[in-house]
Order: C-alpha cells, then sequence, then structure tokens
C-alpha cells in the first residue's frame, strides 16, 4: 500500500534559494555585530572629539569604528549575493534577525538592558522571518537586467519611487534641522525610506554578475550602472544617518530595535520583483 509523503522544507525550496537563505543568515550575524562595534567606535570618538549625533566626523579617525564598518561591508556583500540566489521576499525579511544579534549583544557587551518588550519583539520576528521564508515562492529566470528596468519603469514602482523621494527630501531639508537632535526618528525615517529604494537596484546588480558571470556579460548595459549609482547613493545617505543615529541611541530601546530593523520596512518593493 502506497504511502504519501510530505516534501520537508528544504525539499520545497530550490537550491538557489538555500544557497541565499545561507547567505542571507550570514549577513544578519555580520549586520547585527557591526552595530556593536560601531556603537563602541562612536563613544570612543566621541569622547575625544565632536560627536556623529550633532555633525561631527571624529569617528573617521577612529580604528574601531572602521572595523566596525568592515563588518557590516563584509554582510552588505553576504546580503548583496544572497539577492543574487534568491527572492527578496524571502532575503529581506531575514535582515530583522540582525535585530535579535545585535540586541543579545548590546546586552552583553554594551550592558544595554534587554526589556521585556524587547524580548518580545525578537520572537516576533523569529516567527514573522520564519513563516515568511517557509513561504517564499519560486523565483522566474531573469535573462538580463534590462527586464528588471521593465519591472522598476512600471507606474506602481514609479509612484512609490516619487513617494519616497519626495518625503526623504522633505525630512531631511526641513524636518531634521528643526528636530533632528531631539526626535531621532527623523533620521531612521530617512534611512528606512531610503532603504527601501536600494532593494530594486541591488536585486538588478545581484543578477547581472550573476549572468556575467555565467557568460551573459550584462556590463554593457547603462541599466547595470545606474542601478550601481542608485545603490552607492543609498548606501551614503544610509551610512551618514545611521551613525549620527547610533551615536546617541541605546540599542535596546524601542528606537535602537527599529533603527536595526530599517532594512524591513524595504519588503514594500519586493510586490514589483520578478516572482
Amino acid at each position: 500500500m502506497a504511502t504519501s509523503q510530505t516534501p520537508s522544507w528544504r525539499e520545497g525550496m530550490s537550491s538557489d534559494n538555500i544557497k541565499g537563505l545561507v547567505l542571507a543568515l550570514s549577513s544578519s550575524f555580520f549586520i547585527g555585530a557591526s552595530f556593536i562595534v560601531k556603537k563602541k567606535g562612536l563613544k570612543k570618538a566621541g569622547a575625544s572629539g565632536v560627536r556623529a549625533g550633532v555633525g561631527g566626523y571624529s569617528y573617521l579617525y577612529e580604528p574601531l569604528w572602521w572595523v566596525g564598518m568592515i563588518t557590516m561591508i563584509v554582510g552588505e556583500i553576504a546580503n548583496f549575493a544572497a539577492y543574487a540566489f534568491a527572492p527578496a521576499l524571502l532575503v529581506t525579511p531575514l535582515g530583522a534577525l540582525s535585530i535579535i544579534i545585535s540586541a543579545v549583544l548590546a546586552h552583553i557587551i554594551l550592558r544595554e538592558r534587554l526589556h521585556i518588550f524587547g524580548i518580545l519583539g525578537c520572537v516576533l520576528c523569529v516567527v514573522g522571518s520564519t513563516t515568511i521564508v517557509l513561504h517564499a515562492p519560486q523565483e522566474r529566470e531573469i535573462e538580463s537586467v534590462t527586464e528588471v528596468w521593465q519591472m522598476a519603469m512600471e507606474p506602481a514602482f514609479l509612484l512609490y519611487a516619487a513617494s519616497v523621494m519626495t518625503t526623504v527630501f522633505i525630512l531631511i531639508f526641513h524636518f531634521i534641522p528643526q528636530y533632528g537632535q531631539t526626535h531621532i526618528m527623523v533620521y531612521i525615517g530617512v534611512c528606512s525610506l531610503v532603504g527601501s529604494l536600494s532593494v530594486m537596484s541591488v536585486k538588478a546588480i545581484g543578477i547581472a554578475l550573476k549572468l556575467t558571470l555565467s557568460g551573459m556579460n550584462q556590463l554593457i548595459y547603462p541599466q547595470t550602472w545606474i542601478f550601481t549609482l542608485v545603490v552607492i547613493t543609498c548606501v551614503l545617505t544610509q551610512m551618514n544617518y545611521l551613525n549620527k543615529v547610533i551615536s546617541r541611541v541605546d540599542l535596546n530601546t524601542q528606537e535602537g530595535s527599529r533603527l536595526r530593523g530599517d532594512y524591513c520596512s524595504s519588503v514594500v518593493v519586493s510586490v514589483v520583483l520578478p516572482k
């Protein structure tokens, strides 16, 4: 008598999805740890110079901050590679796991108390990320970066991008000068919104490199370089405002958790990516 077997979650995922999953998990570890190292570097630099929270850049001369920065770069490279193998809907939510890593390390290393609501938030992150990963859709094959460009040119995404850019400019030129020193949410808002725009470009570059290495040169397309320029602009903007927040915030407060999870907001744009 034949018996039906229920396929395991691993059998239900493609090999590319599994590679993306491993890369995304390692990315979360490096990025979560980098916040702690950078925070210690910013505190050390602030003790002998102008703090980043008030516009100073003395942290650029602090070796410990650069160790944290390099750790974050390693994590972002792993995250970047993950987008080349797996859908954004799978990779992006796993960024929330860096919240747990940095919260635990902040509690141990920085002596920042992890409250009961912080623990509850970490549990919800695990449940939410696991649920999305187990139900992540299969990605259709992309044969050119121009296909991603066509998706980026769809009216829905263009409207979203225009709304985000307008909001970011309002935050930077109106709200930050007035409320930046007293309300860190304006900084976090900039980082989150800019991060949501970078998802499409990171995904496009990941696909372009994957196809190029397989023999289909995508570097000849101007769209590849436009996506690269967008990523560089987004990264530099986020790095500037992240440093201002990290130098001031307790990483186990509500704002600290929001800061570490700012990448989760970018899942909104995954609906325009290939499924």
